[in-house]
């Protein structure tokens, strides 16, 4: 029962990852698009943990915490980018 969980959880996040990037590319305001990179970026690391668990691998999960990092610090990049207008101060 537990793999056709698995299943119909990866298949749910790879529709979600093809919404965001519909929303990354046709999005009408530049908040928009950093917002649906974000939520790429988490429903990857959604998808990569389940393949973990189908692949009974624990390399993924350490996969899936750095793209977590750096989803992570690149929306803050960006967000402070957006804000102020420079990086470093």
């Amino acid at each position: 029962m537990l793999i056709y969980a698995v299943y119909l959880a990866l298949a749910l996040f790879s529709a979600a990852i093809l919404l965001c990037l519909y929303r990354l590319m046709v999005g009408p305001d530049i908040v928009d698009r950093i917002l649906a990179l974000d939520t790429m970026a988490i429903n990857l690391i959604a998808v990569i943990v389940l393949t973990g668990i189908l692949m009974r691998s624990n390399v993924l999960f350490e996969a899936a915490l750095l793209i977590a990092l750096m989803g992570f610090v690149s929306t803050v990049a960006l967000t402070r980018y957006l804000l102020r207008g420079d990086l470093i101060e």
